[in-house]
């Protein structure tokens, strides 16, 4: 659990971290400084809102009953799931126009003031923090009882992410920001299979879904979730030791459908006809 909330921390970190950076350079190089104080409460109110959310989904469910609680939990496990697809393939597709669609939204709030720009800020973080606060508690019920991991795996995640796109932003390191989105995205596949097979887990546990006496395997003798080999697939996969026939089925699915899509090829557009034949000249 450790493991897989510091990656979900530091992808999810990383890309907020770009985002801010990308605009802060842009108002530096422009010489428009002076707009850098409506980015930082817009960055200031996006965290806060993100942290809120995580905490009030987090504490506030011990309320509920125990059919309710894995019923959320469940759903949000989900929800968390499509959040994480979505991520790694609209990053994957705007890795390498990111940059130049932001500097030129940003280039249009400047036109229309101060609100607009922190507006543009508060938007631009906000949806990484909320997609973190729902990991986040996804995390938190998979980890059952033990709220620490998760919380310590976000925090170096982040931590990391922050040092690292602060480097990029100072020219102090550089590397392949497409093949680093690539990596982590395999990896996320496979936290989100995990969180999947989870999600419905929980569901079945409310009543809500069917089979959760049908187990696909029962692997507690062989592979325990209480040794430290259980203990680490657990924390990276959310290898459960007693996995029924619908987990098995969407976590195999998933990873079959998505990690495919995810790793082929994107396709290159072919030059313009005019194009083709000026560059012939």
């Amino acid at each position: 659990m450790l493991f897989s909330s510091a990656l979900i921390g530091l992808r999810e970190g990383l890309e907020a971290a770009l985002v801010v950076s990308i605009l802060v350079a842009f108002l530096v190089k422009t010489d428009r400084r002076h707009a850098l104080r409506w980015v930082w409460p817009g960055v200031g109110a996006a965290v806060l809102l993100s942290v809120a959310v995580g905490a009030v989904l987090t504490y506030t469910t011990a309320q509920l009953s125990f059919e309710h609680q894995e019923l959320l939990g469940g759903s949000l496990s989900i929800v968390a799931v499509v959040f994480v697809t979505a991520m790694i393939f609209w990053m994957r597709k705007a890795s390498k126009s990111i940059a130049a669609e932001l500097r030129g939204k940003m280039d249009d709030a400047l036109d229309v003031g101060p609100m607009a720009v922190l507006l543009l800020s508060f938007l631009a973080v906000g949806r990484e923090g909320l997609e973190t606060a729902v990991f986040f508690y996804s995390a938190v019920q998979t980890a059952q009882s033990n709220t620490v991991q998760p919380l310590v795996g976000f925090a170096v995640g982040i931590l990391v992410a922050i040092v690292l796109a602060y480097l990029l932003y100072r020219g102090a390191v550089r590397f392949n920001l497409s093949k680093f989105f690539t990596i982590t995205g395999v990896l996320l596949v496979f936290v989100a299979a995990g969180v999947l097979g989870y999600g419905l887990h929980d569901l079945q546990e409310a009543a809500f879904l069917p089979g959760i006496n049908t187990l696909a395997f029962d692997a507690s003798d062989v592979l325990p979730e209480t040794s430290w080999y259980g203990a680490l697939l657990k924390g990276i996969l959310n290898y459960s030791q007693q996995t029924t026939v619908l987990q098995a089925v969407a976590w195999v699915a998933y990873v079959a459908v998505v990690l495919p899509l995810f790793l082929k090829p994107s396709k290159k557009t072919a030059p313009a006809p005019a194009a083709a034949a000026a560059s012939k000249e």
